[in-house]
């Protein structure tokens, strides 16, 4: 949530952030409301300390014997008035809050301004896309032919964008969670495995709610389906004061994912690429505003460091305003070499949502025992997905023969060199 105080300042602002992430919402009536909100605002006070002072003079009336009568109905319609007033607010107030609830995050400073993803900026590149001197294969058919990936089954008992890992299919998504984790682990990430549902007060939170509802997952009317770690994870610390001397905190999740992917209707309907639900490991930090970038770009080496630990090529670009996440002031994302595509395809995102969810969920701290409560910055991180690096660890290290040689650091957890 964006801070009311800014916008009345420079609604200017606003208007040219809302420019450069292509969004329609127009202001004009949202910023009409908020002035007569105030003006409501003001006139109510301005009828409760009237009420409170002539309440004063009615006890001393009554106190010297005297007829307080006429001041008392007087009164009870200053009373009906005050009612009035404070329903009329109680709307407008409703109004301002659910707009505000849809309003994006200001990009920073230092986000490219683009129209969409054609415009994302590449930033650096790592490794070199393998020259396979033969025509390489699909993830697809890479694990349909071993027998490691079921598509078929999993249409069956679940429909579209599910799938069924067998064997050493489920055992390399399950050393990829795990070397992940440990990674992290040792990096100096706490650990939390979280419930994989949440309110919807949680949700709203992290910005998933109300403006995504319709990609979300509902059990029932307030609870969801999580679509990523961050939102159970950054919740931890709603409505609470943190102490400034524990700042930052950095927590790595492991979770299963749920996406209707309402918006992506035949893009990548083959594979792991767009899965309703998939495994993801995450990261998030809560830190100071002084902090956060600096933590924003350690994430974002943390999550290129195991695709390096993996051998996967990848590239990392920052992504313009337009092709930027809600939340999100300023994101990264890492994009990993996909044969089959011919191009690189995002397998982790890095956002600094400076203190937009902050003030959704009423995270702060302080620096001492006399300061004065301010808002933390939050930031996530894919850590990365876990499906788009099978699919990828599957193209990249695929052998002409039909098997798949396994990465070095994942054969402690595999206990097998080859995938055949």
């Amino acid at each position: 949530m964006l801070d009311i105080r800014r916008i009345r300042q420079n609604p200017q602002e606003l208007i040219e952030a809302l420019k450069n992430r292509n969004s329609t919402i127009d202001l004009s009536e949202f910023l009409e409301k908020e002035e007569q909100r105030r003006a409501l605002l003001s006139e109510a006070e301005a009828l409760k300390a009237r009420r409170n002072e002539e309440s004063k003079r009615i006890a001393q009336i009554k106190r010297e014997g005297g007829d307080a009568q006429p001041i008392m109905d007087e009164m009870r319609a200053l009373g009906d008035e005050i009612a009035a007033a404070d329903e009329k607010l109680k709307d407008i107030e409703e109004y301002v809050n659910q707009f505000m609830l849809r309003l994006p995050n200001y990009p920073s400073p230092t986000t490219p301004i683009g129209k969409d993803d054609t415009e994302n900026v590449e930033q650096r590149r790592w490794g070199t896309p393998r020259d396979f001197g033969w025509e390489p294969k699909a993830h697809w058919d890479i694990g349909t032919d071993l027998n490691i990936l079921d598509f078929d089954a999993a249409a069956k008992i679940s429909g579209a964008r599910f799938t069924v890992y067998r064997g050493l299919g489920a055992r390399l998504e399950r050393a990829i969670i795990n070397f992940y984790m440990d990674t992290h682990a040792a990096d100096g990430y706490t650990e939390i495995l979280p419930p994989y549902m949440v309110t919807r007060q949680t949700m709203t939170g992290t910005g998933q709610l109300p403006k995504f509802e319709e990609d979300a997952y509902k059990v029932d009317q307030d609870t969801f389906l999580i679509p990523t770690a961050e939102v159970p994870v950054t919740n931890l610390y709603r409505d609470m004061i943190l102490d400034g001397k524990d700042l930052p905190i950095r927590h790595c999740a492991y979770s299963a994912c749920f996406r209707a992917e309402a918006g992506s209707a035949g893009r990548d309907t083959r594979g792991l690429i767009r899965q309703h639900q998939f495994n993801k490991v995450e990261m998030v930090k809560i830190t100071k505003p002084e902090q956060s970038y600096e933590e924003l770009e350690s994430m974002t080496r943390q999550a290129e460091k195991v695709l390096q630990l993996l051998g996967l090529p990848y590239r990392v670009v920052a992504l313009s305003t337009g092709d930027m996440g809600f939340s999100a002031a300023k994101t990264y994302d890492i994009e990993v070499w996909m044969p089959s595509y011919g191009r690189y395809v995002e397998i982790s995102s890095c956002s600094n949502c400076e203190d937009f969810q902050a003030r959704r969920a009423g995270i702060r701290y302080r620096e001492d025992a006399k300061s004065k409560p301010q808002f933390c910055h939050t930031l996530n991180g894919s850590g990365v997905a876990v499906g788009r690096t099978v699919a990828a660890v599957l193209e990249n290290y695929q052998n002409e023969d039909g098997s798949v040689t396994v990465p070095e650091v994942l054969r402690p957890y595999m206990g097998v060199d080859v995938i055949r």
